[in-house]
């Protein structure tokens, strides 16, 4: 088992108030976010870019593993994860992620990268967690 944590601070109204986001390794520490970087396309991170990062680095990283699995090995692979956001009733709800990878992978065919990143998608711990329509976009390049 592993264990590790991200922390979040918060001081004012939803609109006025500001937020700071930290992670345990340094990578964040009290970065900015609220309300107008979450809705208003301003400066500062909010918590859909960080499940788009966190989903882009757990499926890529299910991937490589699985590729070892079938003697693969990528040279490179870069995951995108879009992160849709709706308003649904009185609040709002994470209803899509859409992953869209691109990896150079030597003595690959189409239909075995297809597979493998099929996988990856339903079988990584970050796509188990969410509980929502995860598509997925892989493109095999030579």
């Amino acid at each position: 088992m592993s264990t590790t944590s991200g922390s979040a601070k918060w001081q004012g109204g939803i609109k006025d108030g500001k937020g700071a986001i930290s992670t345990k390794s340094g990578a964040l520490s009290d970065y900015p976010y609220g309300f107008a970087s979450r809705f208003e396309g301003k400066p500062g991170s909010n918590p859909e870019e960080l499940i788009g990062a966190a989903h882009a680095a757990c499926f890529t990283m299910a991937l490589s593993l699985i590729l070892g699995e079938a003697k693969l090995t990528a040279e490179q692979m870069e995951t995108k994860a879009d992160v849709t956001l709706e308003k649904q009733g009185d609040g709002f709800a994470i209803t899509a992620v859409h992953l869209t990878l691109t990896a150079k992978i030597p003595g690959a065919d189409d239909a075995t990268f297809q597979d493998c990143a099929a996988k990856a998608k339903a079988g990584c711990p970050v796509s188990k967690l969410l509980n929502t329509n995860i598509t997925l976009d892989a493109k095999l390049v030579s």
